[in-house]
């Protein structure tokens, strides 16, 4: 058999409210050790990288004010290694560029804007002449 990559992926969402225990100046390295502990008991490895990307998002708010909640993709290597990094939802951003038209639909949809706006304040003035009828 040809040598097949073996790679385990996972997403999670990682709560870190209890960071709030200890010190505030401590609060953002505990944050850190408790990723890097999530990541040894779910993925089964003690080879744990913190990616850069993750890195800076933990300390952007400084030392004192680390986040609640940081969401995780955990990608474990054929040798055992773990990388951890910020999960970015690709999928979504897929989606809505396949819904944004094109330059072509845009064209269309303004050459009918003016039409559908013409009948569109005709059909007012019409329903408002016969709910306006005496009983």
């Amino acid at each position: 058999m040809a040598t097949i990559e073996e790679t385990t992926t996972r997403v999670y969402t990682i709560n870190l409210g209890k960071a709030w225990i200890t010190p505030e100046h401590k609060r953002t390295d505990r944050v850190v050790n408790m990723i890097r502990e999530f990541a040894e008991k779910h993925m089964k490895s003690n080879e744990i990288k913190l990616d850069q990307d993750l890195n800076r998002q933990l300390w952007s708010r400084g030392k004192t004010n680390p986040p609640r909640k940081v969401r995780v993709k955990m990608v474990k290597e054929e040798d055992g290694t773990v990388t951890v990094s910020l999960y970015e939802d690709l999928p979504a951003a897929a989606t809505s560029a396949a819904e944004t038209p094109t330059s072509e639909e845009k064209k269309d949809e303004e050459t009918k804007l003016p039409a559908e706006m013409t009948t569109n304040s005709e059909q007012p003035s019409e329903e408002g002449k016969t709910k306006s009828t005496p009983k």
